[in-house]
């Protein structure tokens, strides 16, 4: 049997080394948000839901398996939804970590900065901001010069990235257009593996804002309305 050690205590879900160049991520039920109001945008862990882990791996495994099929590489293996267990393949961060987010719809921390020159809601047509893993200051934006002068990244690279962002939330976008909801925001993440650009992490409620009928979508329902 694969001795795991554990390498990273996260917000929700930890993270294990297997020693045989992959790794296993455990998904627990906490979620981000803010006096006990989720919020997938927020920094840190504002709230338990009961069944929160599983649901989520298994929208992550369901959207992992759909990209695949696109021909979109991932760092996904397996899951044991049983267990709320992924196995992955280990993968290199971008600099300490780094996420893209794709904006359809002005919300969360977009408005918070530019509340000033944008309506709450307004169509962003895919709009993608680039934000260092962070917390303690904020997760702040960073721009392509900046990226590629700090050695993160390539603009060879970055551009992947981009487009990469681009095409993987608009096909979450069409599927989510299956059932009747509207994706406004998603917040991805990408590794190196094996000498390849690769979405890693998860894909599910915790890292996007769905909204049905002008209503946010609750984590658990997100699941239920999408897998049904």
């Amino acid at each position: 049997m694969t001795a795991m050690k554990l390498i990273k205590e996260g917000k929700t879900k930890d993270v294990y080394a297997l020693g045989n160049g992959n790794c296993l991520l455990r998904f627990k039920d906490d979620a981000t948000g803010e006096n006990g109001v989720f919020d997938p945008g927020a920094n840190r862990v504002g709230l338990s839901i009961e069944g929160l882990g599983k649901s989520g791996l298994r929208l992550t495994e369901f959207f992992f398996k759909m990209l695949e099929g696109k021909g979109i590489p991932t760092h996904f293996i397996s899951a044991d939804i049983g267990k709320a267990e992924m196995t992955v393949r280990e993968a290199e961060f971008f600099g300490q970590g780094l996420e893209i987010i794709c904006r359809y719809r002005a919300v969360g921390s977009f408005i918070r900065r530019y509340g000033s020159i944008a309506e709450e809601g307004q169509e962003l047509f895919a709009l993608t901001e680039f934000t260092l893993k962070d917390d303690g200051r904020g997760d702040p934006l960073i721009t392509k010069d900046a990226l590629c002068m700090l050695g993160i990244m390539s603009e060879a690279e970055y551009e992947t990235l981009k487009g990469h962002a681009k095409q993987i939330s608009g096909y979450i976008a069409e599927e989510l257009e299956k059932k009747g909801m509207e994706l406004y925001d998603i917040k991805l993440e990408f590794g190196r593996a094996d000498g390849e650009i690769v979405l890693i992490d998860e894909i599910s409620a915790g890292n996007m804002r769905v909204y049905k009928d002008g209503k946010q979508v609750e984590p658990l329902e997100l699941a239920r309305l999408l897998l049904i």
